[in-house]
């Protein structure tokens, strides 16, 4: 991927106000932005701190926890998987988890199978989308973001006790069921997910920074959480407004015994993230064939699912934007959008041939609200 800067040159104008008014602010500690059009990088920005306390300012190679970033990865390694007949979309869970057996209220154990994973249509919740999460906290269940040292197949038994919150197929519920498919992939290959992630994503696309562990301790960034009038240090003693049952803990990916979730247990850069989304939006290769990219950014839900507000539904990976004439964004129909709890943000925009990533190291401010609202704006003034 080249750089051409000279594209657009009230981009950066745009794009550095936003920027230095979140700083300037306090609203965020520090962030990397990086915007693409056409395979071309147009704007790239490091901004801010790393290290607030240490002063050190922010790099552009700077490492960052991922939280949900994490899952487009780990389902770009279970569709090529399924590329290679190892797995099947249809397939029930408990071919290769036989114990995973949540049940509804009443009783009854469904057949969830690795499509509704995916879509986060199994019946699944995380402790902060579950009805009720008194369960989630009773029996210790982890959303992957905390519980140092905890083994997956105790983590995925945990949450089999768990209520399923409706029939799987029956509606979009944000959940745990990438953890669950952490688990599939495992048992499916015989290789620990992280192995999986590596072969199947990170090593063909020269990932060198993204992984379940740290590539380099002295360029990982201190992560912040949302506070007043400043952001404060983020550690397991933090509970936000944004979803207050949930907890953080950014050393346990330094702990070799807490599994790898796969929905939210990666680490990596902002120019890894490109990458990974550049070859998406370019047609999958050399990862994934045509075809599965193009079912993987078609949207497999009813629009009205919302998930992302009105208009959004969800492909495999990501929120897909069905119909952009009942929301405030400037994006194209078809538009591909997540973002991580750790403070992050993306979107592609395949109409407009565009990939912005924005990471930052303050949970919430960096996901969403007036940020990653004003970077999506200012892209498309």
């Amino acid at each position: 991927m080249y750089s051409d800067l000279s594209y657009a040159p009230g981009l950066a104008t745009g794009l550095d106000a936003v920027i230095d008014r979140a700083i300037a602010e306090e609203r965020i500690v520090g962030t990397v932005v990086l915007v693409a059009r056409a395979g071309a990088i147009v704007f790239r920005r490091a901004a801010g701190f790393a290290d607030r306390e240490a002063a050190r300012p922010m790099r552009e190679d700077d490492i960052f926890l991922l939280a949900s970033i994490t899952k487009p990865i780990v389902t770009a390694a279970a569709m090529r998987l399924v590329e290679e007949n190892v797995i099947g979309l249809d397939d029930p869970v408990t071919r290769w988890l036989p114990d995973f057996r949540p049940r509804l209220p009443d009783g009854t154990a469904p057949t969830i199978t690795l499509r509704q994973l995916l879509t986060h249509t199994a019946g699944l919740s995380y402790s902060f989308t579950a009805p009720s999460g008194e369960d989630f906290a009773r029996l210790g269940v982890s959303d992957g973001l905390a519980e140092p040292g905890l083994p997956l197949s105790e983590n995925l038994a945990r949450l089999s006790q768990v209520p399923l919150a409706s029939a799987p197929g029956a509606e979009w519920r944000y959940s745990l069921a990438m953890d669950v498919l952490g688990g599939v992939l495992e048992a499916a290959t015989g290789m620990s997910l992280p192995a999986v992630v590596a072969r199947q994503v990170a090593d063909p696309l020269h990932l060198k920074d993204t992984g379940f562990q740290v590539t380099d301790v002295r360029r990982l960034v201190t992560h912040y959480a949302d506070g007043n009038p400043t952001p404060v240090l983020l550690d397991e003693t933090i509970r936000l407004d944004f979803a207050p049952s949930l907890t953080f803990a950014p050393k346990r990916i330094f702990d070799p015994n807490s599994y790898p979730s796969g929905g939210a247990g990666m680490a990596g850069t902002a120019g890894d993230i490109l990458r990974f989304l550049e070859t998406i939006r370019q047609g999958g290769a050399p990862i994934l064939q045509p075809k599965t990219v193009k079912a993987m950014v078609t949207n497999q839900l009813d629009p009205r699912a919302e998930t992302r507000g009105p208009g959004w539904g969800f492909s495999y990976g990501w929120a897909v934007l069905e119909d952009p004439a009942g929301t405030a964004t400037p994006q194209s129909k078809g538009t591909l959008q997540w973002g991580g709890a750790y403070g992050h943000s993306w979107f592609v925009d395949p109409v407009r041939q565009l990939s912005v990533v924005a990471l930052t190291n303050t949970a919430f401010a960096g996901m969403q609200g007036a940020f990653p609202d004003a970077i999506r704006d200012a892209v498309y003034a």
